[in-house]
């Protein structure tokens, strides 16, 4: 089925009045680096004064919920923490609460500062990460400082600023050598939207470590189910009023393999922004890796119906 344009006053209406629950990706649809586009900010208040539940769905592992926080409330744009899902999040929960990952072991960082963050908030150790001795160059053909470590029970993947061979041999040996090693990624974004351009994603150094143990990993973001899961599975299932029901839940993006396909999956409506990474062009085409339900040019085009 073809996405429906949403053009005028009486379509953004009926959008809105048709979900209670929408879940909107961060970059490339609120913002853009440092800076809000367009009105977006101002249609986010103006379905919070509908009463529409709200969550902010992202891939960027690099900061935690608290950390992400911070961001909102830089932009002048109204967020609780409980509202925040991201990727580094989503994984720590799954590890805890659906793997039941042992106390005694220890995840391998392979990423920045907020995985390791969110894996301290649900107390399970780590080491890796933006641990400074692995935030550095080995000397051609010196592996003595890439030693075993048998309390390694998973190697969890994310965007790294600071990549290196040292980092991917450890991972390796962990997966290779350590018996029941779990291998997961936060995403596989293959790359994201900033500045004006795209740069490399969180896929693109989880890709090392997958070609060289021949496996893929299990992946917790946009577009898996375990995302989605972490979203509905926070809200008590003992109070029928915190549940999302899907049918009046809807997911806002700016990409098609992640943003729209997890709404796709998840067995939720979407609505397409033209604001980021993808255009009308890719999903309009034979063979599209997902079809939205609907198409705006940009999410602040519906903050007209705060005036109305």
């Amino acid at each position: 089925m073809a996405a429906r344009t949403l053009s005028t006053l009486d379509a953004y209406k009926e959008f809105v009045d048709s979900y209670d629950n929408f879940l909107f990706d961060c970059d490339g649809v609120i913002w853009e680096g440092d800076h809000v586009i367009g009105k977006a900010g101002d249609t986010l208040q103006y379905l919070r004064k509908l009463g529409k539940r709200i969550f902010f769905v992202t891939n960027n592992a690099t900061r935690s919920r608290a950390s992400n926080k911070g961001k909102f409330d830089k932009m002048g744009i109204d967020c609780d923490v409980d509202e925040i899902f991201t990727s580094a999040y989503a994984s720590a929960a799954y590890l805890k609460t659906v793997l039941h990952f042992p106390a005694d072991k220890k995840v391998y960082v392979i990423g920045e500062k907020g995985i390791e963050d969110e894996l301290d908030a649900v107390g399970i150790k780590h080491s890796g990460g933006t641990d400074p001795d692995d935030n550095v160059f080995i000397d051609l053909m010196d592996f003595s400082s890439i030693t075993a470590d048998p309390e390694v029970g998973c190697v969890l993947c994310g965007l790294d600023m600071h990549i290196n061979y040292k980092k991917i041999a450890k991972g390796f040996r962990y997966l290779r050598e350590n018996e029941g090693c779990i291998f997961m990624a936060t995403n596989l974004d293959s790359t994201f939207p900033t500045h004006g351009t795209v740069y490399p994603g969180g896929g693109a150094t989880t890709a090392p470590l997958a070609c060289c143990f021949g496996k893929d990993p299990l992946v917790v973001g946009k577009p898996e189910a375990p995302m989605l899961e972490s979203i509905v599975q926070t809200n008590p299932a003992t109070d029928p009023s915190h549940q999302l029901d899907k049918k009046r839940t809807v997911m806002v993006g700016d990409r098609l393999d992640t943003d729209i396909k997890f709404g796709v999956q998840g067995g939720i409506d979407t609505l397409m922004v033209l604001t980021g990474v993808n255009t009308r062009q890719d999903f309009e085409k034979a063979g599209a890796v997902a079809v939205p339900t609907y198409v705006v040019d940009g999410l602040g085009d519906l903050a007209v119906l705060a005036s109305q």
